[in-house]
């Protein structure tokens, strides 16, 4: 009998649902990038340990191989399939006797060398489980199985430490979910003692507001002191406390979960969705980093506590994240990301900035700038949007949870379900969910659509037949007899809204996308990768002003021009989306630290009033998003 808390939304298993549309175009541009070669020339993938080679031995494999995976079955691509195979029978083929698998020791960056560190293996046990179900391996389960014990043996032993100990929870997610193929107990006991030897994260935000409200200095903090304020850590942290409440069954936990969100965003949120953090906690400003890795972590944690909790408005927040940061993060070829993006980002250059502990060359893009980690972890973000687009409910029904350009087909009611949605959102504002077919089986069931609390004047109607109310920022309910043609028409009207910001900015938004002020810029080549030209590491500089205010609040009737999205979704030579505003120049607002400066507050304005386009923060290089008003 499963001891588990059941799922509120239970994902489907990779391969149930497909791109579609500009999604599929973005993932073909990330197959074609960095994820799709980084195994043929950057060591520390290529010539991995985990595959047998003398490279590094630790996490940044198993990352790639974690992105890699559900980007191969989603874009069904025998190349990236058979790169992903040689992996998965490298790591089964090195499984010992007393069940471990892969590289007993690695040295890497700063915590020297470490004896049977576990942290890797629960970005193993992530890759593996998609691998399984995609493909049903008959190997995949008793194999994880065997490793887990071996890790619950050396808990005993050994007690989680550094990076596994901060990051207990997605040992936790592997655990349960090898629990839930094996029934054997002895696998919640391993759960029981990696939360009870994992730091605690619900102490640390209960005490949260007393010390950790602003930005950070840790330089002369112990490594143990850094590790709960690293921005990546905390975007994983979110996750934990509601993956042990499927086994604790203790409200409280699940409710932790929620008030660490609550208090990241509160205090380090930023206007593209995520909190701040370069490389640790770094408050509000517009000008502080945000990690690419924190980036991948923050949405795979929100798939997972949208999955436990089911809560509509999580759906609201991935998209925020997904739709800007995500993007924003790496070139449009994605073949170099950042390590550090800025919501206000006039200028990427090698300079040291105001980060808390990051190096000169993180906010440039690049190939490896600053850590590797960013460059082994980036490829999880888009394939996974995905995996979570659609998830099954208690009442053996489906729900739309993330809303993009998509097909699924599965099990429902014992009847075989195809259903496409044809959509250019978030650039659109309407969605057609199509019932293509339905085989054997009931076809009665209930599908939920998750309504945008944003969404203020949303409306739904089925073959045409208008559907009297829909409530935002809940899930939409349809139960019925669901033929073959049936057709969901869901319109969520898109206008110029504003947010407030620190010291009096703004940031207007439009639906679930930042709107920014591209900034023309000149890119400079820095270095070029020996073994594949591709990878560089790039210089932008601004060749135009950016130092503009708007020139009102009042922008909410603003020109909005929508064209459909272009081969490469996210970029500013094409934009799907562009909104008219008015603007005039802040001469006195300039460059602080080689960013810059904070928004002035209540600025007198200078020279004529002009009319500008902002377009979808993800589409930019250089930007503004975080706007002065005009007195």
């Amino acid at each position: 009998m499963n001891q588990l808390q059941p799922l509120a939304l239970r994902p489907l298993p990779l391969g149930s649902i497909l791109p579609r549309g500009w999604m599929e175009n973005q993932l073909r541009i990330q197959a074609d990038g960095l994820t799709g070669h980084l195994d043929e020339f950057w060591p520390s993938v290529a010539q991995s340990r985990w595959i047998g080679g003398p490279g590094e031995g630790w996490e940044r494999g198993p990352y790639w191989l974690d992105g890699v995976v559900p980007l191969a079955f989603l874009l069904d691509s025998p190349r990236l399939k058979a790169k992903a195979q040689k992996w998965v029978d490298a790591i089964i083929a090195s499984q010992d006797e007393d069940g471990w698998l892969g590289p007993r020791d690695d040295e890497h960056v700063g915590l020297g060398e470490k004896d049977h560190d576990p942290w890797p293996l629960f970005v193993v046990f992530k890759a593996l489980i998609q691998w399984q179900e995609a493909t049903g391996d008959e190997r995949i389960v008793p194999a994880l199985h065997r490793c887990a014990l071996a890790i619950g043996k050396l808990l005993h032993e050994k007690p989680l430490d550094v990076w596994a100990k901060v990051r207990w929870g997605d040992l936790v997610w592997g655990l349960h979910w090898i629990y839930e193929q094996t029934d054997d107990e002895r696998l919640l006991s391993i759960a029981q003692l990696a939360h009870d030897q994992g730091f605690d994260w619900k102490s640390h935000f209960a005490d949260f507001e007393r010390h950790y409200t602003q930005k950070t200095n840790v330089h002369t903090w112990t490594e143990d002191e850094k590790l709960p304020l690293h921005v990546v850590n905390n975007a994983m942290a979110i996750k934990n406390d509601a993956a042990w409440s499927r086994q604790s069954r203790d409200g409280s936990d699940l409710k932790s979960s929620f008030a660490i969100l609550e208090k990241l965003l509160r205090f380090h949120g930023l206007a593209n969705g995520m909190h701040s953090g370069d490389e640790h906690l770094a408050g509000k400003s517009p000008v502080q980093g945000v990690e690419t890795c924190a980036v991948v972590e923050f949405l795979f944690s929100l798939e997972v506590l949208l999955s436990i909790a089911g809560d509509v408005m999580l759906g609201d927040r991935i998209e925020r994240v997904a739709f800007n940061a995500l993007p924003a993060a790496m070139t449009k070829s994605m073949w170099g990301r950042q390590y550090d993006q800025q919501p206000n980002q006039v200028w990427c250059s090698h300079a040291r900035r105001d980060w808390v502990s990051n190096n000169a060359d993180s906010n440039l893009f690049s190939l490896e700038g600053n850590f590797g980690c960013c460059t082994a972890n980036l490829h999880q973000g888009w394939p996974k949007l995905v995996t979570h687009a659609w998830m099954g409910t208690p009442d053996d029904g489906l729900a739309f949870c993330l809303l993009q350009p998509c097909a699924v087909t599965t099990q429902v009611r014992g009847a075989r379900v195809e259903i496409e949605v044809e959509t250019n959102y978030p650039f659109g504002e309407t969605l057609l969910i199509r019932i293509v077919s339905i085989e054997g089986g009931a076809k009665t069931f209930p599908l939920r659509v998750r309504i945008p609390a944003w969404a203020r004047a949303a409306s739904a109607c089925i073959n045409g037949e208008n559907i009297d109310s829909v409530e935002i920022g809940t899930w939409g309910k349809w139960e019925r007899e669901w033929k073959n043609g049936d057709v969901i028409e869901l319109r969520l009207p898109q206008s110029v809204r504003v947010e407030e910001r620190e010291n009096e900015a703004i940031t207007l938004l439009c639906g679930p996308l930042v709107l920014a002020l591209p900034i023309a810029g000149e890119t400079i080549v820095l270095r070029k990768n020996a073994l594949e030209p591709r990878a560089q590491d790039l210089e932008v500089r601004p060749t135009e002003a950016w130092n503009f205010a708007l020139s009102s609040p009042r922008v909410r009737d603003s020109e909005l021009l929508r064209s459909a999205p272009a081969a490469t979704p996210f970029s500013s030579d094409d934009p799907p989306l562009r909104a008219r505003v008015m603007v005039r120049s802040v001469p006195e607002w300039g460059l602080l630290n080689d960013s810059a400066a904070p928004p002035p507050a209540s600025t007198t304005c200078e020279g004529e009033i002009h009319e500008v386009e902002l377009i979808p923060y993800g589409s930019t290089v250089l930007r503004i998003c975080e706007f002065p008003v005009c007195e």
